[in-house]
């Protein structure tokens, strides 16, 4: 019986449009594909028609089908929040404890790449005057493993004899120690300085600071491992900087890569620039150490003590300190008027270095307020002692930079 146009089944309400778009979304796709389905069985029967009629019996779409995906995982369900929530924990307590088991590994490709950020000026320098950058890298590598060879077979029997020497005078300063009243006062209670003595003296005090001759052996061998894979692994970087650099570089999108490799290019500069002019400095505190301890009297130690003040002049801040703490310390062993010498000399040469040597050396490559210079050092110093000092500095003036060029310059011209 049909109805007219005002019939209940034209009053009939149809159903509710979903409020959820996603949802309609879902119906609709589902909708089609078990219409699509539905044609798939038809062709597949119309094909079939005059075959067995059992063959395929409950397959539906033949055997070939292998039906349509079903809709998307719902995002917000509970067990889906808290499966992927509690893998992602998970992966990130593996990459933290996989990170510290390898810190010691990273640390030594951090200082390799510093280190050869530090000498590929010297790379660039050669190939601006004409030198091929093959050329360029094998002679700096040549040059670098001179001078660590100098070291080695040269300084260092005469640094392990003054130390000998400093060794065997030990306990005659330790009596003239004994000749001021009011520390003959505190040996008589305490005998530190009896103790002192002895422990000097008997030579093994060096073995006792690694914890025996055992921990010395493998402190000595773990040094030289290290100082074998740094060496390695600086010659690799330094031989393979601009290809690293392309490669890396490549990572960017190509609308930016311009700008990312050029960005890059200036923090290395600037890293290198660092490492370089830190270096430089060391090597002017420990010849101007040298020439002062042959000058004052010191000649007999004078090769150890500039090498420890060299060594500890690479420290930002407070290396030249030290050294000088080293220095004065033996003047006044030696005699008083020695060591007031020394501490003149030393007040003396750190104004020169922290306000005439440092600043023209550095200038070029790192700018930043002393105080961001003290935090990052003092940081730096707190997460990886005193490699951390050393990388902190350039590291800082780094991420400063991109603040400027990237953060800032968008801000300004919002």
């Amino acid at each position: 019986m049909s109805t007219g146009s005002g019939g209940p089944e034209d009053e009939r309400p149809g159903p509710a449009p979903s409020r959820h778009p996603e949802a309609a979304q879902e119906h609709d796709h589902s909708r089609l594909a078990d219409d699509e389905t539905v044609a798939m069985v038809e062709e597949h029967e119309a094909a079939d028609g005059d075959g067995d009629e059992d063959a395929h019996v409950g397959l539906v779409g033949g055997p070939d089908h292998l039906g349509h995906p079903g809709p998307p995982l719902d995002r917000r369900a509970p067990f889906y929040l808290g499966f992927f929530g509690g893998l992602g924990a998970l992966t990130a307590w593996w990459l933290g404890t996989t990170l510290l088991a390898i810190g010691s590994t990273l640390l030594l490709i951090v200082v390799s790449l510093f280190l050869a950020a530090g000498l590929h000026p010297a790379v660039l320098f050669l190939e601006r005057h004409g030198l091929r950058r093959g050329f360029a890298v094998l002679t700096v590598t040549v040059a670098f493993l001179s001078g660590v060879t100098l070291f080695v077979f040269a300084i260092v029997p005469v640094i392990a004899d003054q130390v000998s020497a400093l060794t065997d005078r030990a306990p005659g300063w330790f009596d003239q120690l004994q000749s001021n009243e009011r520390i003959r006062d505190l040996e008589a209670e305490y005998q530190v300085l009896e103790r002192a003595k002895e422990y000097v003296a008997s030579g093994d005090f060096i073995s006792g600071l690694f914890g025996g001759v055992l921990g010395l052996g493998l402190a000595l061998l773990g040094a030289v491992f290290n100082a074998f894979i740094i060496l390695v692994l600086t010659l690799y970087f330094l031989a393979s900087m601009e290809t690293t650099k392309a490669a890396v570089y490549r990572l960017a999108p190509a609308s930016r890569r311009d700008r990312v490799s050029r960005l890059g290019d200036r923090v290395l500069a600037g890293i290198g620039g660092y490492v370089s002019g830190a270096f430089l400095v060391a090597l002017v505190a420990g010849l101007s150490s040298l020439v002062f301890l042959f000058a004052v009297g010191l000649g007999e130690y004078a090769v150890a003590l500039a090498t420890v003040v060299a060594l500890l002049g690479v420290i930002p801040m407070i290396g030249a300190t030290l050294g000088a703490v080293v220095v004065v310390a033996i003047g006044f062993a030696t005699d008083v008027q020695t060591g007031i010498i020394c501490i003149v000399f030393y007040v003396v040469y750190q104004q020169v270095e922290n306000y005439l040597i440092y600043p023209r050396v550095m200038s070029r490559s790192v700018d930043l307020p002393g105080a961001v210079i003290v935090i990052s050092a003092l940081v730096g110093a707190a997460v990886l002692g005193v490699v951390g000092a050393l990388l902190a500095i350039p590291t800082a003036a780094g991420i400063l930079m991109l603040l400027r060029e990237v953060y800032v310059r968008r801000q300004d011209a919002s």
